[in-house]
């Protein structure tokens, strides 16, 4: 496996009063990020926002197709996007240490940032169901088309690493500019990833390569 430089093809943000970005989703029109203190999301078409609901968001970000999940502090949170509310709450597996999220298999996927481990885990109950091992800091995670990409972010270097979902070897990685940060991701199910930038306050889409 040789790293490759990431294709970045759009920049979107800073958004207003959104300091920093944590975790990404897509619900097939809009992409949701964390903010902090709110979970916003904005049109891909124009990086205009379109919504924006008052649930503390730290981490990671999935959708179900249905609700909304975000990781806050050592929980994790179902959210009715309609309404903004909380309808069920679930620990999450790195107690506070988690990062990335996403949704497959009917189960979700959470990385535990320092642990450099990707867990399944039971959306009812929070139950490990297994654990990938990695050898990055895990800062995203999603899956598109039976690929099990992950962000990181070590020793000053952001990349996405696309890894075998059972040994957790590094099958590709898309290496991001120097001092880019990735701290969320997720795929839009076709050509292209959305990637928290942290700090930034940017969404950064990234051309997905193709096998």
């Amino acid at each position: 496996m040789k790293p490759r430089a990431a294709e970045i093809v759009r920049e979107y943000g800073p958004f207003g009063e959104a300091a920093r970005v944590g975790g990404v989703t897509y619900d097939g029109r809009n992409v949701w990020f964390a903010a902090g203190d709110a979970l916003k999301a904005f049109d891909p078409a124009d990086g205009s926002v379109q919504r924006s609901l008052d649930v503390p968001a730290h981490a990671g970000t999935a959708f179900d197709g249905r609700h909304l999940f975000q990781i806050a502090e050592s929980r994790i949170q179902k959210i009715d996007p309609a309404s903004g509310e909380v309808v069920a709450t679930i620990p999450a597996p790195g107690g506070g240490g988690d990062s990335g999220m996403a949704w497959a298999e009917g189960t979700l996927w959470v990385g535990v940032y320092r642990e450099r481990k990707i867990h399944q885990i039971d959306p009812d109950t929070g139950k490990i169901l297994r654990t990938i091992p990695c050898t990055r800091f895990v800062t995203g995670v999603t899956w598109v088309d039976g690929e099990l990409w992950h962000g990181s972010w070590e020793d000053e270097a952001g990349a996405l690493r696309r890894i075998d979902p059972q040994s957790g070897e590094v099958l590709d990685q898309l290496d991001m500019p120097e001092g880019i940060t990735v701290s969320g991701l997720e795929s839009d199910g076709k050509d292209q990833f959305y990637c928290g930038g942290g700090g930034s306050g940017k969404v950064r889409a990234v051309r997905r390569p193709r096998r």
